[in-house]
């Protein structure tokens, strides 16, 4: 069998060049950042491009994630407190201030899912995060 040889050419070295579609320029450049600090942090050691990445990708993302708050809803349930957040794309044009404290709300539970019927009878469906009582 007769074998072509591989053109190996030499890798780019520059660290952490790594680009994602999946994020935003601006968290695509927090991340490179950070894992040129791994790098450096490490001795400037070369062939751990993608550990370095990876690592760094997954320190901004918890990072971020720790700052992003969902909204919710509270609800009282028979003595016990509900709290159930819910996704802003998915309410149907739900807005906070629908109900006033102290209002009656048809309500279901589900699971750990608790819908809410609002005053236009569409439901609030949102999953249930803490219980108290």
């Amino acid at each position: 069998m007769d074998r072509k040889p591989i053109d190996r050419k030499p890798m780019d070295r520059k660290p952490m060049d790594r680009k994602s579609g999946k994020y935003s320029p601006q968290m695509q450049e927090a991340i490179r950042r950070r894992a040129t600090e791994l790098y450096q942090r490490s001795g400037a050691v070369e062939g751990h491009d993608v550990q370095n990445w990876c690592q760094a990708e997954a320190e901004i993302l918890r990072e971020t994630a720790a700052h992003i708050t969902q909204p919710a809803v509270v609800i009282n349930l028979e003595g016990v407190v509900y709290t159930g957040e819910y996704d802003l794309a998915a309410a149907d044009g739900y807005m906070p201030g629908e109900w006033k404290p102290g209002d009656r709300i048809p309500v279901r539970l589900d699971g750990d899912r608790l819908f809410l019927r609002r005053p236009n009878g569409r439901e609030l469906q949102t999953n249930v995060v803490k219980r108290i009582g």
